[in-house]
């Protein structure tokens, strides 16, 4: 394989700017054809984007000879079954964040993975972003020394500008979403932990539903052990006041401690009573920088980013949190 060959089942609203486009931009990289059950809405995006060709049908994706690998950007209740049926396909997969639906679906695609040569990349994106390498790096090289602990707030009104308005609000539909916003924003902070801190030993939560203004838990509360030692906590509350909204996480060392915001775009380093800003610009398509690195992956070109069983083990917590 030279050049990896994408066909895109889910041509919905995350791959108009944040990744869709970058397919094409990205080097031995090509987007072939894109799927969605509205054939209307598959046929404009495909002439919007300039895509060769168009399916309502999954199966006919998959059965494209000339394509290679799958971007599977549907919402999560149809990720097993797509990316069990990719694999099945002998496709390599690039699957939307959460996972699955839950932690069981995520092993299946796991042992599914172990019988098969397709390779399979999540699409925790943050992961490859400038801005979250920099953290990586700080942690890394002890800026703010022996890592102690670490503290995640993500607090939002009951209507929250962080969540893509759609047609038909399926992230708060259980069976669609596995959850409410917590599953669907919760997973690019729960990763990020993992991936600047490491595996966890153990975690415990609670999830209530308070306002019960969704049919879903608004409020979520963990506590996680890392295997290191490393003590974090996470809160997550999406029926707060307007003016009490925050997102925050922050990492508390020997030496300083590092301040981020998981959704903008600067971090705040503090050592000796001194505080240094960094500024970053996103790309235009943010799952770019990723999409490259599991086209590089795909090539054999360099490890994978993120893994399906580092996937797994986020849907672990996803699960142990919101019970």
């Amino acid at each position: 394989m030279k050049t990896v060959v994408w066909g895109i089942i889910g041509c919905g609203d995350v791959t108009e700017i944040k990744s869709g486009p970058a397919f094409n931009k990205v080097k031995n990289s090509s987007l072939l054809a894109v799927m969605r059950r509205d054939a209307k809405k598959a046929k404009a995006y495909a002439e919007r984007h300039k895509v060769p060709f168009w399916y309502s049908n999954a199966d006919d994706l998959l059965n494209h000879e000339d394509i290679n690998a799958i971007y599977i950007a549907t919402p999560p209740s149809s990720h097993l079954e797509y990316a069990l049926n990719a694999i099945k396909h002998n496709k390599n997969v690039y699957l939307e964040k959460p996972m699955a639906l839950n932690a069981h679906e995520a092993q299946q695609i796991c042992a599914a993975l172990k019988s098969s040569k397709s390779k399979l990349t999540v699409a925790h994106y943050r992961r490859q972003l400038p801005m979250f390498l920099k953290v990586k790096q700080l942690i890394d090289s002890r800026k703010i020394g022996e890592i102690r602990c670490a503290d995640i707030q993500l607090l939002q009104p009951l209507v929250t500008e962080m969540i893509t308005v759609t047609e038909h609000n399926w992230r708060t539909n259980k069976s669609i979403s596995g959850g409410g916003f917590f599953h669907d924003l919760a997973p690019h902070q729960l990763d990020l932990l993992y991936y600047f801190l490491g595996d966890y030993k153990n975690a415990h939560g609670y999830a209530a539903n308070q306002s019960e203004f969704y049919n879903v838990e608004d409020i979520v509360n963990g506590i996680i052990h890392l295997q290191n030692g490393i003590q974090c906590r996470g809160l997550w509350a999406f029926n707060v006041n307007d003016s009490s909204k925050k997102d925050e996480l922050k990492i508390y060392g020997s030496l300083g401690e590092i301040k981020l915001s998981i959704f903008g775009d600067q971090i705040e380093i503090t050592k000796n009573g001194t505080t240094e800003v960094l500024k970053f610009e996103h790309p235009e398509h943010i799952q770019q920088p990723m999409i490259a690195a599991t086209v590089n992956y795909f090539l054999g070109k360099q490890d994978n980013p993120c893994t399906a069983q580092e996937g797994e083990r986020i849907m672990e917590l996803i699960d142990t949190f919101s019970g």
